[in-house]
């Protein structure tokens, strides 16, 4: 089969396309029939190597396609079946392996392409809004990227919640997108101090939380952006990871929380997995939750794919297709 590994850590180039063995499910695993690969930033920090990976490796965690066989002791899935996961290692390819407990059974009338879109940052955006900072009504939240893939979707499950949203973005389009999926409003931080901005758009006192991707280049402003007692939920660093900092800064500023979650401790029972997944599935059905493909790239243009995200490019989900 085909595949995209890594061999090196580094910049988009060392993304190679090329033959690898077809695995072998084993016990308690399933094979995939891979029909869309769900592009996410933390394929980045992989292929650069913030993340603990030995090579090679074959790249990615985000797919949806159909079992193609099963591996000893298996009985609630079979061959055929549709499935998407937001961990199956080594996605980045024609065929992956993954444990049947990570896998999400599709509904029929949810098709792969947007199941693939959906699963990573549908259920991050979903576990920020409902569990890291449980949004009520009345609570202003701030989301840094609005205009990107888990952005348009966390505005959208923040005005679900009830929650006043103010995005940040960087272009006039971005804007534009940010606005028709519900932000209240929209900052430009290319244009704006956003933190001054947000405690403008806040009447001086600050949003109750801020959901924040960016990492180094935001993580000040975001906490000048709370109000006191408010929640920074970090969940990213595209911009690079924070450097090392003063907790008595938090007490400065107003007794503030900070935290850095991350999916896999949000859905580590297979419970809770199917429970936002199927929120998901059932708000899309609805017609009440709306995934935006951006674009897609075949799977052999991985590397141009990875440009396209890192170029701060993308206005909704970005598929690699095998």
């Amino acid at each position: 089969m085909k595949a995209i590994r890594v061999h090196e850590f580094g910049g988009p180039e060392v993304l190679r396309y090329e033959d690898v063995p077809l695995p072998e499910p084993g016990a308690g695993e399933a094979r995939i029939k891979v029909e869309a690969v769900g592009l996410n930033y933390v394929d980045v920090y992989r292929r650069k190597g913030q993340y603990s990976s030995q090579l090679p490796f074959i790249l990615g965690s985000e797919a949806a396609g159909m079992v193609d066989a099963i591996g000893p002791g298996v009985t609630d899935l079979n061959v055929g079946d549709r499935v998407a996961s937001a961990a199956i290692p080594g996605a980045y390819a024609e065929y992956a392996i993954a444990p049947v407990r990570e896998l999400v059974p599709l509904p029929s009338d949810i098709d792969t392409r947007t199941a693939a879109a959906v699963m990573l940052q549908g259920m991050t955006a979903h576990y920020l809004t409902h569990s890291t900072y449980p949004l009520k009504p009345g609570d202003t939240a701030l989301v840094h990227a609005a205009a990107g893939g888990v952005g348009l979707l966390l505005v959208q499950m923040a005005k679900r919640r009830g929650a006043r949203v103010i995005g940040t973005v960087s272009t006039a389009e971005k804007a534009r997108l940010a606005r028709e999926t519900g932000a209240d409003e929209v900052i430009l931080y290319t244009q704006t101090d956003f933190a001054a901005e947000t405690r403008r758009l806040s009447g001086g006192t600050g949003v109750d939380v801020v959901y924040d991707s960016v990492g180094q280049a935001t993580f000040e402003g975001s906490l000048n952006a709370l109000r006191r007692r408010g929640s920074l939920v970090l969940y990213g660093q595209s911009s690079g990871p924070v450097p090392p900092v003063d907790l008595q800064i938090l007490n400065t500023k107003g007794s503030l929380f900070v935290t850095r979650p991350s999916l896999v401790h949000y859905t580590a029972e297979r419970a809770e997995l199917l429970q936002r997944a199927g929120d998901l599935f059932a708000w899309i059905r609805a017609g009440e939750l709306t995934v935006r493909i951006d674009t897609t790239f075949p799977l052999a243009d991985a590397a141009d794919a990875h440009r396209y995200l890192e170029g701060r490019q993308t206005k909704g989900k970005v598929l690699l297709i095998p």
